[in-house]
């Protein structure tokens, strides 16, 4: 595992429990959390003990968003350059900010987040990069951009439609409005909302060790093949599943799921 400073890792019963790590400072996101967010998926992927992901906060909130200290450390950074170059610098910094979200897209395991507290900025371009979301119903998610003079620009325009309606979306990335666990749970951006963080991390955790008992080849493919359909037609989609399954249809794992089937046992598959 790579060493964190701004995020805690333990893993357990085949799920890797991730907090923000910054309770202090509301869990923002400066420099090394966005670089530790992108080891953090790499790890999980190639990790064979890692089969899902939590992906929590520690004290009070999941996360106030993107740390202010950091954007006026990437004006220092650009500042001194000229014309063109400066732009160039800029782009390459928002592109890497992006590859950091993208990386609980792209991790090949299942990233499950419990929200509680609030979820500003850059908390929602996390979540919505996540697979599965759950929150305590008093949370607070807002997409924050719009009242910096800033357009939202590492996904949570491109992710957040994809989850809710598009009026909604185009609604919360507008206005900049608060709205509660409850009313992202009547959205879609959640999937249900809970009394307390305790309950939140508890009902999450479970739905992780359910996916982590699963076969991983088989949820490794089923998180590819979702990821692909959505950015696909229909007719794209079945052509890719139809060569997956021509590729791993035939697998250790679903002759040790047919004879545990039989067997009436628990299956017990491969790490990797």
């Amino acid at each position: 595992m790579p060493e964190f400073s701004t995020l805690e890792v333990e893993c357990s019963d085949h799920v890797a429990t991730v907090r923000l790590n910054r309770p202090q400072q509301a869990n923002a996101m400066n420099g090394a959390m966005w670089k530790e967010l992108r080891a953090l998926g790499d790890w999980a992927s190639e990790e064979p003990e890692v089969r899902a992901v939590v992906l929590s906060g520690e004290g009070k909130h999941f996360t106030a968003g993107i740390d202010l200290q950091l954007l006026m450390e990437i004006q220092s950074q650009i500042a001194p350059l000229g014309d063109g170059r400066k732009q160039e610098k800029l782009r390459r910094i928002i592109k890497d900010l992006q590859d950091s979200i993208s990386a609980m897209e792209n991790c090949t395991k299942p990233v499950i987040a419990a929200v509680h507290g609030c979820c500003y900025g850059g908390g929602i371009d996390l979540v919505t990069a996540c697979d599965i979301r759950y929150a305590t119903a008093d949370a607070r998610f807002c997409v924050k951009e719009i009242d910096l003079g800033i357009v939202a620009d590492v996904g949570t325009l491109q992710r957040l439609p994809t989850v809710v309606p598009g009026g909604i979306a185009r609604e919360l990335a507008l206005t900049g409005r608060e709205f509660s666990g409850t009313e992202a749970a009547g959205f879609g951006l959640v999937n249900a909302v809970f009394e307390n963080p305790g309950a939140l991390l508890e009902h999450a955790l479970g739905v992780a060790r359910t996916i982590a008992a699963k076969s991983p080849l088989a949820v490794r493919g089923t998180k590819a093949i979702l990821n692909h359909a959505r950015d696909h037609g229909v007719a794209e989609g079945l052509d890719y599943v139809a060569t997956w399954n021509a590729a791993m249809l035939q697998s250790t794992d679903l002759r040790e799921a047919m004879t545990a089937f039989m067997q009436k046992r628990e299956p017990v598959f491969e790490e990797a």
